[in-house]
């Protein structure tokens, strides 16, 4: 597994996984949470996600081969998923981020903010693309990164106020949006080639 590892692969998958998670363009809504319970459980939530997004790493193939579905199939799939949040991000829409929160840690914090469905597909599509190593690296630096804005998010949105967030998060889109037809492009590229040599 080692051997696979990758720093190119790693901070590729790293920025990827940073542009879906968007954690820095979900400080307003931890701010929120923060204010309505009074207290985050930052390690609870971070570890949960963590978990959560290398499980499904490594069952989630297993899922696609139990309903019969191929990683490249599903990778095109992640790809339009991926896209939508892009558009969301650079338009400015919300389409499933309003949750009923019942608790401050794991719902909704590390399940749907973090290890959300698009993070989830997303992981499942770069596997078409990147080693397990690399990606498994890029989910730990992520959650590092998700665990400092969790525990920070009232000094991060004081200091970069929500016109720099706003900001932040149209790049971050525009850099997703990038990725989602790169994902689609080389998948369906393989799954063109799978069907010619039948």
């Amino acid at each position: 597994m080692l051997e696979h590892f990758s720093v190119k692969e790693t901070l590729t998958a790293t920025m990827v996984l940073f542009a879906v998670i968007d954690i820095v363009g979900s400080v307003p809504i931890i701010v929120g949470l923060k204010k309505k319970f009074g207290k985050i459980e930052a390690e609870r939530a971070s570890l949960v996600a963590a978990a959560l997004m290398i499980a499904f790493l490594f069952i989630g193939n297993k899922i696609l081969k139990l309903i019969g579905v191929d990683v490249n199939s599903f990778a095109i799939a992640g790809a339009f998923v991926i896209f939508i949040i892009a558009v969301e991000m650079i338009l400015g829409i919300e389409i499933q981020k309003n949750t009923e929160a019942k608790s401050a840690s794991i719902v909704p914090i590390a399940f749907p903010l973090v290890a959300g469905a698009g993070v989830l597909t997303t992981i499942l599509s770069i596997r078409s693309a990147y080693h397990d190593i690399n990606i498994i690296l890029a989910i730990l630096i992520n959650i590092i990164f998700v665990y400092l804005v969790l525990k920070s998010a009232n000094w991060i949105e004081e200091k970069l106020g929500d016109g720099t967030l706003q900001v932040l998060q149209k790049v971050f889109g525009i850099v997703l949006l990038a990725i989602s037809i790169k994902l689609f492009t080389a998948n369906f590229a393989q799954l063109f080639t799978q069907y010619i040599k039948f």
